[in-house]
């Protein structure tokens, strides 16, 4: 009896954790191996490159900090960047305004509301490449769009041809292609909201502005915060789109910064110079990203 006692005291003792074991380190293992093979090892390998000058056929030499002392004054780069921050901010505010605004459309009781939230979400899962050349198809000088107006006896616009509305195009694009993906995040967000708080401020007769800036705004914080986070990472990492849309043009109106560390990289074989702007773009992502988390408060209340 003492020794049933015993055991059956020893099993309380164990935590949970101690009963799993291992377990929990197996599942997450395949995971932990794909990021270090492919993020963790290649951006070791980037850092070090940074520091040399390499042409990816020719031994590197090693240069110290000239790379990045180069980067500052490379025109170009800057530029790119400036038109990469300037896409960003019209694009997470979009993305942001138009993905929370059919996400509180698509939680009423709609009729056909599987089907909507379907046609939001199908573009995010076309590969970007396609979007671009979907697009492209649309925008093009002899596309569909132009074809369009001329029925109607406009005058073709030269939308991808004409740098203000290549910039336009691009982020018409962008927009559409990924505003189904935070749609969701918001569908989730916003589904999360307790029912009482609408009950009360109804009781109160609160209008519905008022409800949306009081209860619903506020109560989505984090994921506001996850929202503008992924999306403002997304858009200075933007690249395939784009270049299958505009390929850079017209001249470099539409390079950005991913496309131009690019041809850095593998057109003009300065891969010490395009390494180094990697950890440059890397860096200021970084900062960007921590001070936006500690002003929100890590999307706390």
């Amino acid at each position: 009896m003492s020794a049933q006692a015993s055991a059956a005291k020893s099993v309380k003792r164990r935590s949970p954790n101690q009963s799993m074991g291992w377990i929990p380190y197996l599942f997450v293992l395949p995971n932990l191996l794909i990021f270090t093979t492919f993020i963790v090892i290649p951006t070791i390998i980037g850092f070090i490159y940074s520091f040399h000058e390499y042409d990816g056929l020719n031994p590197m030499e090693f240069v110290g900090f000239d790379n990045y002392k180069e980067i500052f004054t490379n025109g170009e780069f800057w530029t790119a960047l400036g038109k990469t921050a300037m896409y960003a901010v019209i694009v997470v505010p979009l993305i942001y305004c138009i993905s929370l605004a059919i996400a509180m459309m698509l939680i009423q009781p709609l009729r056909f509301k599987g089907l909507f939230r379907s046609v939001f979400y199908w573009p995010t899962m076309i590969s970007y490449i396609i979007v671009g050349l979907t697009w492209k198809w649309i925008f093009g000088d002899f596309g569909i769009l132009n074809y369009m107006m001329t029925l109607f006896g406009s005058s073709p616009v030269h939308f991808l041809s004409d740098s203000f509305f290549a910039n336009v195009s691009v982020i018409i694009a962008t927009v559409w292609s990924r505003l189904g993906f935070y749609m969701v995040i918001f569908m989730a967000g916003l589904q999360a909201i307790p029912t009482d708080f609408y009950e009360a401020a109804r009781l109160d007769g609160a209008s519905k502005p008022r409800v949306f800036w009081s209860i619903t705004l506020p109560l989505i914080k984090p994921t506001t915060v996850l929202v503008v986070m992924l999306s403002l990472i997304e858009a200075f990492k933007a690249y395939p789109l784009l270049f299958a849309l505009t390929g850079g043009g017209p001249g470099k109106e539409t390079t950005y910064i991913v496309q131009y560390i690019y041809e850095t990289g593998f057109a003009k074989q300065e891969l010490g110079m395009a390494s180094a702007m990697s950890v440059v773009l890397f860096l200021l992502i970084s900062i960007f990203t921590a001070l936006q988390f500690r002003l929100s408060k890590g999307g706390a209340d």
